[in-house]
């Protein structure tokens, strides 16, 4: 597999520095991306550099992670306004430790010829005093080199036109130094010679490869993939309610379905060869099944499914999957109950929730009463009302109609806890019983 024509037909390609391809076609190459530990988890913005990675060493290479344990203290300005919070060390470890898990879902750290390897540049810097560095590598770059980048560029505009504020602490503007010395730093001490990551690293790291000729006399490589971004020209990886994390804690596997299952064609025929590893040929045959009638949205679930199930489980796919169904109408109790906590409170989010008692749901003697009463009337304002849609046909309770309104409450509580009921086809209700 040629690892750059490989990124191209998928539309991952954004640059590389001359002489890039022909190293890979002549070596086994170690190629490193920086992730920076400032969240729990990564996020799906991330997880497209990740598959620079996984291409990589799909190709034959050694693919290495450098979790910033040291640069995560300051934070990267690139695509910043504004200078981000600093964290303490043990937020930053506990972050890391969650980002080692995530990426050994798609890199094999196993393999006998070029096993992934992470590690961490605090490693390399706890111990580098500020005078050392400063006397060691800070002398190699001019402030001149450094001002040209773009990222330092952009925050010093912004600084003028929104105040002081809006500027670049001494603090920021050294991180391209330290990026810049940890490829050096793996270049001399694991041969690393190629750095990648998207195209607004194009800068920091190049800072690397000129510090390595400067400092070394040796030769490295860069190569950048492109930016994912919505159709709008925005930043990918984000809904309204904010970044779309690997972490099911973050975000529900249901969410992170529903997220890939709700873009636009033009999207999802794009993503559709960033985030999964399906074949041209594959991705040709479900792109035309999807134009034959777009209705279906293939190419939607065939993403969903993908990228839910390698960052997820099969079983977190698959729950998503009957817990969307619940929503438009399908599936029975039975696929109720088949949903955990997380998943039932994830879709029914937004819809009106009332909490009762257990006291006072046990005391409450009829379904009428329950749905008109002790619903404090959010459901129905009258028990009348409630007898005649019931009368209808047009309640439903944990998916199964109600046939008596002067039944009692015999509903088996979901999770111990929940009841869904249904009034007419769209109208939902959450009642929890505490």
């Amino acid at each position: 597999m040629d690892f750059i024509e490989e990124l191209k037909w998928r539309g991952m390609y954004f640059d590389a520095m001359p002489g890039t391809d022909e190293l890979l076609k002549s070596e086994m190459v170690t190629g490193y991306i920086g992730f920076d530990p400032t969240a729990e988890s990564l996020h799906i913005g991330n997880l497209a550099t990740i598959m620079l990675l996984v291409h990589l060493q799909r190709a034959g290479h050694k693919p290495m992670a450098l979790v910033g344990g040291a640069t995560g203290m300051i934070g990267d300005p690139s695509g910043k306004a504004a200078e981000r919070s600093f964290l303490n060390e043990e937020t930053l470890r506990a972050n890391q430790e969650g980002i080692r898990k995530q990426l050994e879902k798609f890199l094999d750290f196993e393999a006998s010829k070029n096993a992934a390897e992470m590690v961490n540049n605090y490693d390399w810097f706890k111990d580098f005093s500020f005078l050392g560095f400063l006397r060691d590598v800070g002398k190699h770059l001019t402030v001149n080199y450094m001002m040209a980048k773009d990222s330092v560029k952009k925050r010093i505009t912004a600084s003028e036109e929104d105040g002081p504020a809006s500027g670049l602490s001494y603090t920021e503007f050294t991180y391209q130094l330290l990026q810049g010395y940890d490829f050096y730093h793996l270049y001399k001490n694991k041969n690393v010679k190629l750095q990648m990551g998207a195209s607004d690293q194009w800068g920091n790291i190049t800072t690397g490869t000129e510090l390595i000729r400067r400092m070394d006399g040796g030769k490295a490589f860069a190569l950048t993939g492109n930016l994912v971004t919505k159709s709008d020209g925005t930043k990918f990886g984000k809904s309204e309610g904010g970044n779309i994390w690997l972490n099911p804690e973050m975000t529900s596997p249901y969410k992170f379905y529903q997220f890939w299952l709700n873009l636009s064609d033009e999207e999802a025929e794009k993503l559709i060869k960033v985030y999964t590893l399906l074949s041209k040929e594959e991705i040709e045959a479900i792109t035309g099944e999807h134009k034959e009638a777009p209705h279906l949205r293939v190419l939607q679930k065939a993403l969903a499914k993908d990228v839910t199930t390698r960052v997820h489980s099969a079983l977190d796919y698959q729950s998503a999957v009957d817990a969307s169904e619940v929503l438009f109408g399908k599936g029975d109790i039975n696929t109720l109950k088949s949903l955990n906590e997380a998943t039932l409170l994830s879709v029914f989010e937004g819809v009106p929730q009332i909490a009762i008692s257990r006291t006072d749901y046990e005391a409450t003697p009829t379904v009428s009463d329950l749905l008109a009463t002790a619903s404090n009337g959010i459901i129905f304002k009258s028990k009348g009302e409630a007898k005649r849609m019931i009368a209808e046909n047009g309640v439903s309770i944990n998916r199964e109609k109600v046939q008596n309104a002067e039944a009692t409450l015999e509903y088996e509580l979901l999770q111990n806890k929940y009841l869904v009921v249904q009034k007419g086809k769209k109208n939902y209700f959450l009642i929890s019983v505490n």
